[in-house]
């Protein structure tokens, strides 16, 4: 009732079908915002939907909220943008292809820009890390020269793999939770249910670093590199594909425990059981 009652109030912003404040369900993410700030930059999408539309063009979910079938975790810096026009990302943030995309979607051109790769002079594309050209300076500098460095190192003879010297060292706890049923008299055709969720514990960097886009960070987003976390989970259910990544990246088992527990379907014991457990295994980099 609340919300109805919300809708039929105008906007500040002239004659607008819409209400000043505005909830939006984006891919299954909750958002309130003000009428004006989806509509603060012209031409796009959201203000087309929300200038040139009325509300019950809109589609909406089962609590009266507009609707938009989109990333929920990144369109948070969307609506960041659109308030200020300032883009601000974490330190560390992996998703910035998957946000440009978001920009292109939401036509905010001058956003999709700021996020495409940059191309060198050499024309290789790289990765833009800072927005500052006075930290660009200084990092093409560190970088002339390490690659100086570089050249030094191989004369010699002394040179060593980047990749293997930058590698950090750490641990990383993969666990997860199965259940599986057997029938009466031990049956030999139990039925096993699928693993609901691989969870990974450890530090942030390291994390990022072995499962990169598999790794949900929906639960923890924003937490620094430095930071340890028991938040995160992977986007599969596979465990063997958890393990393959960790040992590419260079890690191996040290240790794996495991829990489990027996109960019955019903009060009657001749009936199926149902066995859980929860397992963790335990991986070192040195």
């Amino acid at each position: 009732m609340a919300l109805a009652d919300t809708e039929r109030a105008v906007s500040n912003c002239g004659d607008s079908p819409f209400s000043e404040i505005i909830e939006l369900n984006v891919g299954g993410q909750v958002y309130v915002t003000r009428h004006k700030t989806l509509i603060a930059v012209p031409d796009t999408l959201l203000w087309n939907m929300f200038s040139k539309k009325t509300p019950k063009d809109l589609a909406r979910d089962s609590k009266g909220r507009f609707f938009l079938d989109r990333d929920g975790f990144l369109f948070r810096y969307i609506l960041d943008y659109l308030r200020d026009l300032n883009l601000v990302l974490p330190d560390y943030f992996p998703e910035k292809s998957r946000l440009q995309r978001e920009a292109d979607f939401f036509q905010l051109r001058d956003l999709a820009k700021r996020l495409s790769p940059r191309v060198s002079k050499d024309n290789s594309i790289s990765e833009e890390i800072s927005q500052s050209d006075t930290e660009e300076g200084a990092q093409q500098c560190c970088s002339t020269a390490g690659m100086e460095t570089l050249r030094t190192m191989s004369v010699s003879g002394t040179m060593r793999s980047p990749s293997l010297d930058s590698r950090k060292s750490g641990y990383i706890t993969v666990g997860y939770r199965g259940s599986y049923t057997i029938g009466r008299d031990i049956q030999t055709d139990a039925k096993f249910r699928r693993v609901a969720r691989i969870t990974v514990c450890g530090k942030t960097s390291l994390a990022k670093e072995v499962f990169g886009d598999t790794l949900n960070e929906s639960r923890d987003p924003d937490r620094p590199p430095e930071r340890y976390t028991s938040r995160y989970y992977l986007k599969y259910n596979f465990l063997e594909q958890a393990f393959d990544k960790l040992t590419e990246a260079g890690f191996h088992m040290v240790a794996c425990s495991s829990t489990g527990t027996c109960a019955y379907t019903s009060n009657d014991p001749n009936e199926d059981k149902i066995w859980t457990s929860y397992t963790e295994y335990v991986f070192c980099r040195e």
